[in-house]
């Protein structure tokens, strides 16, 4: 097995921490310790806690909160892994052999297509259609033709990552009927539900099919990617296979973190963290959509329905890769380009942090257009 470089993880990794604005990120900004665990009880158990190996399948207090978010499901249903990225794996590694075909949903977060490829399976790329409004939309119809026979799983990004669109239940129910039909598996990574900017919370694709996998963590909806928090909810018998995968990688997550996972999801603090993220959207969208439209004709982009993702097709004669480079290498700015998503003429841009950090950075893109405009 050999491994194609994650492109924009790796960009990521390489300079997140060295730029001044960093936006490319897809979450909201995180909760500090303290507004997580902000009362004098819960502070002074916390100190308390040793740090051993926990429950390396997650403890069962945490994995019946997340069962409670999925209909029908229970504790035997629910691998906790150190975050979503590990969910998707283990997941994939688990279904994914030699010959296999995958259909995935593009744009979307590139892990998995990296992932099957490297198990030795080919992939087909099912692409979401950009229509009139303008949004996002799946094509089901497009779906029918490309899975078959030999299709072993449809990958789904719901909401999705990068365009930030939601997929409602008819929909839903249509990939699952497909599926059921060539008895094929699907992965939903949904990731980002419960930060849609409406409030109205993503329906799941769980129950929808005796052959649905759910991959889902903390890190962005809920403002805590530091926790290194996912799961998978997923049928018992493949998650306890699953578990004997996670042996083979983290083992187990880290005793603070399912702790502190637990109280995240008690539901009364659950809807407060996640109402704290829908506010975030909802005051820092308009200023970047302001932003952009500001810009007249250099712009157009779908208004997301949940994430603080705006993918944005630009209309400068200039490689998207090229201009991130620039931008980060002239003003200290890290956006991600649309070619880690396989689609040149887009920009990936995070608003979810503070206000003023998010206008500050994007000033400086507009320098740089205006820099590239007139060398041109």
């Amino acid at each position: 097995m050999k491994l194609e470089q994650f492109a924009m993880e790796r960009m990521q990794s390489t300079y997140e921490n060295e730029v001044a604005f960093n936006l490319s990120e897809s979450g909201v900004h995180p909760l500090r310790l303290g507004e997580l665990i902000d009362e004098a009880v819960a502070r002074e158990r916390l100190l308390t806690e040793a740090l051993r190996y926990t429950q390396s399948n997650g403890t069962d207090a945490l994995r019946l909160l997340i069962a409670e978010q999925y209909p029908g499901a229970t504790t035997d249903h629910v691998q906790v892994t150190n975050g979503g990225a590990e969910a998707n794996y283990i997941s994939t590694w688990n279904l994914v052999e030699p010959g296999d075909e995958i259909v995935m949903m593009v744009p979307a977060y590139r892990q998995t297509w990296g992932l099957a490829r490297a198990f030795g399976a080919a992939v087909r790329e099912w692409p979401l259609v950009e229509s009139a409004g303008p949004r996002w939309r799946v094509d089901i119809e497009s779906l029918d033709r490309l899975v078959s026979a030999r299709t072993k799983l449809i990958i789904v990004c719901n909401p999705n990552n990068p365009t930030g669109a939601r997929f409602d239940a008819p929909d839903l129910d249509a990939i699952a009927a497909i599926a059921h039909r060539r008895g094929a598996w699907i992965l939903s990574d949904e990731i980002y539900r419960g930060a849609e900017r409406d409030g109205r919370e993503t329906p799941t694709m769980w129950g929808r099919s005796d052959r649905v996998i759910v991959t889902s963590g903390l890190s962005k909806a809920y403002a805590l990617p530091g926790l290194r928090i996912g799961w998978v909810v997923a049928p018992p018998a493949l998650v306890a296979s699953l578990w004997s995968y996670h042996d083979y990688t983290t083992i187990a997550p880290g005793a603070l973190s399912d702790t502190l996972a637990r109280h995240a999801l008690e539901p009364e603090r659950r809807a407060r963290i996640l109402a704290r993220t829908r506010r975030i959207l909802n005051t820092n969208y308009p200023a970047i959509a302001e932003w952009l439209a500001a810009h007249g004709g250099l712009f157009s982009h779908a208004p997301p329905d949940a994430g603080a993702i705006v993918y944005v097709r630009y209309h400068h004669p200039i490689n998207s890769t090229t201009l991130v480079t620039r931008l980060r290498e002239e003003k200290s700015v890290l956006i991600v380009p649309g070619d880690h998503f396989g689609m040149d003429g887009y920009l990936r841009i995070g608003f979810g942090d503070e206000i003023a950090y998010l206008r500050d950075g994007l000033n400086r893109l507009h320098e740089l257009l205006v820099e590239i405009g007139a060398a041109r």
